[in-house]
This record gives structure tokens, sequence and C-alpha cells, in this order.
């Protein structure tokens, strides 16, 4: 489950999630580019926003890669790693539909991170509003937890790579793929909301995402034929 064609398929599983982004942490991003502290530049404090949320990505990563490391280490069969890459292959598939707005299964996978979020949530309450630089960064890891199935896909590829370092580099290629997204939500959240909410956009972003995830299926089966 290495090589080029993962850092690549995570890469748009965080870019094509886009509107599930939108859905999950626009609100989150809009409201936190508003509490802004009007003295720093918000360009850099919504910048350093993303930085936190993209280095909490990374750490779980690295975690569930070191996770997965030592187990694979007990055990030299491949039959982990392989059944976790069909598993985070069927979540992205349904979150796919999730996003075409054909199947709502995946909603029920995210309940599974709620516990985590709900131990977290009053720290960040403590944070809020932003008033300085560090806790812009703070927020930003916080935010990083938050339940998310498309998370949820991409850490499944994070514990199959069997490798801390290489499950912090498929959770940094996830983690840039949905950058281009919030960032623009931080600087134009009306419009951007607007657009990755239409009807169109979501159906074609969810079907594509799907559709790769299929074709990951597909290619996995034959070989293993």
């Amino acid at each position: 489950m290495g090589g080029d064609i993962t850092f690549l398929t995570l890469f748009l599983i965080g870019f094509f999630g886009g509107g599930h982004c939108v859905g999950m942490c626009g609100g989150l991003s809009s409201a936190f580019a508003l509490q802004l502290p009007p003295h720093i530049n918000r360009f850099w404090l919504i910048v350093l926003l993303n930085a936190g949320r993209i280095s909490s990505y990374v750490l779980i990563g690295v975690l569930l890669g070191l996770l997965g490391q030592v187990g694979i280490s007990l055990d030299e069969t491949r039959w982990l790693q392989n059944g976790l890459f069909v598993a985070a292959n069927v979540l992205l598939l349904l979150l796919g539909l999730y996003l075409a707005g054909l199947s709502a299964l995946v909603v029920k996978v995210e309940a599974v991170g709620r516990p985590v979020w709900r131990r977290l949530n009053p720290l960040l309450n403590k944070l809020l509003p932003i008033r300085s630089v560090p806790a812009c960064f703070a927020v930003g890891m916080l935010w990083g937890w938050l339940p998310c199935g498309l998370v949820y896909s991409a850490s499944l590829y994070a514990l199959g790579s069997g490798s801390a370092a290489q499950g912090g580099m498929y959770m940094l290629a996830f983690a840039l793929g949905t950058l281009p997204n919030l960032l623009a939500m931080g600087f134009f959240a009306a419009q951007l909301k607007a657009w990755l909410q239409h009807k169109t956009v979501r159906s074609c972003a969810g079907l594509t995402v799907s559709a790769w995830a299929v074709w990951q299926l597909a290619v996995f089966f034959q070989t293993a034929v």
C-alpha cells in the first residue's frame, strides 16, 4: 500500500472532499477567522490555524503508523495491511456517496470519534476567542481532532503503512489536499461555501471520490487473484 499513488490518493481525498470539509469545518473556520484579534495580521493567523490542524493530522499519522509498525513486526504476513487498505477504500466509497447526497452511512462512522472530541472541546472553548499567536496554533491543533470521515479514511492508510514515518507522510499528503479549501474558507467564507455546497459541485466531487475508491479496490482485487 505504498508508492506515489498512495500520496496522490490521499491528496485527492483531501481536495475533492472539499464539500465535506466546508460542511464539517467551514463553520468553525469562519468563526475562528471572525474571532481573530484585529491587532494581529489576519492572513498569518489563518495560516497558523491550518498549520496547527495539519500538525495534528501528521501526529495522528505517526501514532497510527507506529501502532501498525508494532503489529506488523509481530506478524510478517500482509493480511492486516491488505484488510486496512480495503477498509479505507470502502469508507472512502461511502464518503463519496455522502458528498454526492446518495447515502448517509458514513455519518454513523464519524460518531466513533465523538467521545474524544467531547473531552477536547472544553480545552478549545478555553482558548476562544483567540487572543494570541500561540493560542491560534493550539486552536488549530485541537481542530485537527474533530470527528471526520475524511480523516478516518486517511488514518486507515496511515495505520496500514506499517511505519511511523510513512504514516506521518500519508497524513501530511491528505492535509495538504484539504488546505486550499480551508484556507480559502478563512478568507472567502460566504462565496466559497455557496459554490462548494452547490448540488452539481457536490455530486461531481462525491462521485469522483467514490470512483477513485472503486478503481483502487478493482486494481487491488485484480492483482490479489
